[in-house]
């Protein structure tokens, strides 16, 4: 339920960012065109909030909707809807909590959003601020869709498409969200080198236990 309520809260963070974004760059255009609309940000940002309210705020009316599946499995089935109605209202009681999550989701896009500025400033890019907003929270979205390999192809084509609605060239499109994947990839490498030699450091016996001479107290 942690986990499900993470992602939950990560997907609404997502969305929001778009919006924003979105917004913000159709009226800094001045004519309001932009590639995807706000308003179906917006309305998909307020459709997620208005589901996952109901489930937060009357876990019990929620859970109640499950019981008819009971009748695969009745004490394997009741016995996960229970632990799911009491971890729901442990949710419910801890608003602060639910809220500064969201607000650390929100932060966590906008921090994504700024690495990705940050590689279109070293390609030297014609893209502003606010259009990756849009199109990164978005092309994290279609990578949801169990149609490629960890994204691949998928999200080079949500780039392409954003972009060539802006006039800039696909090659952009595609390098860019390429660039920005091998340096995630590179950064992960990093921590997986040092994982892998303090493991080895680890394995490795004390001089002590190699000549058999002990070390004084």
């Amino acid at each position: 339920m942690v986990v499900f309520v993470d992602r939950g809260l990560g997907l609404l963070g997502l969305v929001l960012v778009a919006a924003i974004g979105a917004t913000m760059a159709a009226g800094g255009r001045g004519d309001g065109a932009t590639p995807i609309w706000p308003s179906w940000l917006w309305a998909g940002f307020l459709l997620g909030t208005a589901a996952a309210l109901p489930a937060v705020l009357a876990p019990e009316s929620f859970t109640r909707l499950l019981r008819p599946l009971s009748a695969i499995n009745p004490v394997w089935v009741n016995e996960r809807i229970d632990t799911l109605t009491n971890a729901l209202a442990r949710f419910r009681d801890q608003p602060a909590a639910i809220a500064s999550c969201f607000g650390g989701a929100v932060v966590v896009q906008g921090l994504l959003v700024l690495f990705y500025f940050a590689v279109v400033h070293a390609l030297r890019l014609p893209i502003g601020l606010w259009d990756l907003s849009v199109i990164v929270p978005v092309s994290f979205l279609v990578q949801m869709l169990p149609v490629s390999m960890n994204g691949f192809g998928v999200r080079e084509a949500a780039f392409s498409f954003y972009f060539t609605n802006l006039g800039v060239p696909i090659e952009s499109a595609v390098l860019l969200p390429l660039v920005a994947t091998a340096l995630i990839i590179a950064f992960s490498l990093s921590g997986a080198v040092l994982y892998v030699g303090r493991a080895a450091g680890a394995r490795a016996p004390a001089a002590g236990e190699i000549t058999g001479v002990q070390g004084p107290d």
